[in-house]
Parts: C-alpha cells; structure tokens; sequence
C-alpha cells in the first residue's frame, strides 16, 4: 500500500480480490477489488485483465456514498497496483469527480501509468488511438476542474498525440478469447437457495449421508431447474465466488440462505447448445433446456464458508439446465421436466449407466471361451471309458470317508 490506508479510519475494513463477470472484456478477464465497511458493501474498482497478467485496464472505481470522503477509493487502487506489481495500468479516461479524486491521490507507482510513458513501450496491450483521446479528455477535465492532476508526469501533457499514435497503432494486439470449452471441460454453476427450515437443517447436518442430502435438494428445486442465468465456470472456487458476490449486494431481509454449487460432465458427442465462451467462463445464450450429466454437488452456508459439504454422484445423475424461457423449451426438456423443473409424473430419476468391465474386450472373450471349449473337449477324449474293464485307480477310495464318519441318512 501507498500510506492511504494509514489514513483510513478503524471501521473494519476488508478487500476482496474477486472475478467480475460481466459480458465485456473479450479475451481481458473481468476482475473486482471489493471494499467491505463492518461487513456491508461500501464500494469498488473494476478493471480488466490481460490473459498473461501484464496489463490492466481500469473500467470503473465507485464508493458507496455513506463511506465517502475516507480514502476508500485510494485504498483500493492501492491494492490494485499491490494485486498486479509489474502489470501495465491504463485509468482511462476521468469525468468529473474522478478528476478531483485523481489530483488528491499519489499514485503507488507512476511509471506502470501508461498515460506517463511513451506509446512504444506499451502499444502491445493498449490502442495509443484509444490513450491518445483518454489523455485529451482528462487534460480537459483538469483545466475545467480547475487542478493539476499530475500533469508533470504525463507523457507530452497537453501535446497533439495523433501522429506517434497512428504510428505505433499497428504494434497493438488484441488476444482471442480462450474461454472453457462445455464440450471439453468440466463445468461448475451456483444459486443462492432459501431452503425451508426442517430442509435446511437436514441439508447442513453433517452426520447425515451427503448424496442422501444432495438428493433432497434436487428433490426440491427439481432435477432440471438447474441454473441458465449462472456463468458456467471451470472451478468450483469460482462458482461459490459467484455466489458470495451476489450475496454482498443483497439488500433484502436476511434469510437462512443456502450457496449451492453444481458440477457437470463435458457435454461430449452431442450437438453443443448456443453459448457464449468469455475468458473464463460460459454462458449459455437463451438455454432451451440443456440435458447434463450431474457429477456432484457442493454447498455452504455463508454465515460459515469453511464448512463445505460435497456429494460425488458415480455413476452421474441426468439433470438439465433450465429453459431461459418456459415458452421456449426444447421437446426433450418438455418431455421429460414440467415448467418449473419437476419430473412429469411417470418420470423418475435415473443415473447414466456404468461402463461394462467387458466393453471393447469382445475378441479377447471369444479367444478365452475358445481356449476353455478346446481343454473341456481335451479332458472328454483323454479321459478313461467306464465300461473299458480297466482297473480304477489304486487310491480310488483313498479319500472316501470311513463308514462310521459317514453322513447318518434321515430314514
């Protein structure tokens, strides 16, 4: 940190590094340094991230204004330069209250402020076109402003900046999107769930079997009422931050509230459904009910995060994604799911079935039973005929029992 925090005063503050899933960004992923007052909401910076970390570009700083004038947003963009040490930052351009907050401010480390260095260092990550209009906008916000806003340390302030940044435009590359693939990798969605109280306490019971548990709550929510709105990530972490990050912005009464994660196999071998791939996660676009192979759960309470109760389904239980809209459900969801996610009457839940131990080893079964008939046939021929008047073996009876160890008969 740069010193803000010293001037911060003592009322419980906590940041929280976290993802921000939002639909911008391309292949730059979304991340959110939260800022939490006593445990409530009290403001945060969003930014961008370049896929190799070293590149950011800031979307957004907002303070609640109940925590107004108390450093917090320095706070936070001190942590942002502490979260990225050696990364590129581009603040981008000011309007008016960030250009007053920006002249108060000092900034942790000047020289990774793109707007403060030559575009060819930098044009790799960043558009110098784009910059080049950001730094205009922001040297007019300080003259109407009326501050100085670090214009010493601004490359060529106040300078035409168009012809140096056509001519390093071309050196600007923007990445592609390598987001999960859902035909390829594992996927983990979540919801937040208000349980009934006899529900929810079984749930978080500890001594009861967690499949048993899992299977109750999917009793209850419905085997396909898993959720289309989730961003559909690659970890588990990722899902329950999800979840934790909508609970922060609740603003409704406080219930018993139940964080609920879902794992589902690659959906392989199939057509795969409309999505949309972001750095690091999937949306699927107006799900029309999507059949899954659900291969477990997982679920805390947020009153207690440390405590996480999981259930691994082997063979995987058919669930589905639900429709985005009802109207809009696939055949085979409206065969099988009511509107609400509930099994039709006649349904049942039922698990993918288990691989057979003898799939793929056809030929070598038939070379065995071959084997077997040739020695059966073998011993058949080799073996003495009763009638053929040859004594039996001298021992015979040497393994018959003595009369009296003889099994009495019941007569």
């Amino acid at each position: 940190m740069a010193g803000a925090d010293a001037r911060l005063d003592a009322a419980g503050v906590s940041l929280w590094l976290t993802d921000w899933k939002v639909d911008g960004g391309g292949a730059w992923s979304g991340r959110r340094v939260m800022a939490l007052v006593g445990g409530s909401y009290a403001g945060h910076l969003d930014v961008y991230v370049h896929p190799d970390g070293e590149a950011v570009d800031v979307a957004g700083l907002e303070v609640s204004p109940d925590y107004r004038n108390r450093h917090l947003a320095s706070v936070m963009m001190d942590a942002l330069y502490a979260a990225y040490p050696t990364a590129w930052i581009n603040h981008g351009g000011r309007g008016p209250e960030g250009t007053v907050w920006w002249d108060r401010y000092t900034e942790p480390a000047p020289e990774r402020n793109v707007h403060n260095r030559p575009p060819a260092e930098w044009a790799y990550y960043f558009d110098p076109l784009t910059v080049a209009a950001q730094k205009a906008r922001n040297a007019y916000q300080n003259r109407y402003n009326g501050v100085h806003g670090h214009k010493e340390a601004v490359y060529r302030y106040g300078e035409s900046m168009e012809t140096e940044a056509r001519q390093y435009a071309a050196d600007f590359h923007e990445p592609d999107v390598q987001g999960p693939d859902p035909g390829l990798d594992e996927l983990y969605g979540g919801m937040r769930l208000i349980l009934p109280p006899g529900l929810h306490r079984i749930v978080h019971d500890s001594s009861r079997d967690a499949a048993e548990r899992a299977g109750l709550v999917l009793d209850h929510i419905g085997h396909g009422s898993l959720p289309h709105h989730a961003p559909w990530s690659t970890t588990e972490h990722s899902a329950f931050e999800d979840l934790v990050h909508e609970e922060v912005f609740e603003t409704a009464p406080r219930q018993p509230v139940t964080h609920m994660t879902f794992r589902v196999l690659p959906l392989a071998d199939r057509e795969l459904p409309l999505h949309d791939v972001k750095a690091t996660w999937v949306h699927f676009v107006d799900s029309p009910g999507i059949e899954v192979q659900l291969a477990g759960m997982s679920w805390r309470s947020p009153q207690r995060p440390w405590v996480t109760h999981s259930a691994v389904f082997d063979p995987p239980v058919d669930a589905a994604i639900s429709p985005a809209y009802p109207k809009d459900a696939g055949p085979a969801y409206r065969a099988r799911y009511s509107e609400i996610g509930d099994l039709l009457p006649g349904q049942t839940p039922h698990r993918a079935e288990e691989a057979s131990p003898y799939a793929g080893r056809e030929a070598e079964i038939r070379a065995m039973a071959d084997r077997l008939q040739q020695s059966i046939a073998r011993r058949a021929t080799d073996r003495p005929a009763a009638a053929s008047g040859q004594p039996e073996p001298a021992d015979h009876h040497a393994h018959q029992q003595h009369p009296q160890q003889q099994t009495p008969r019941i007569r």
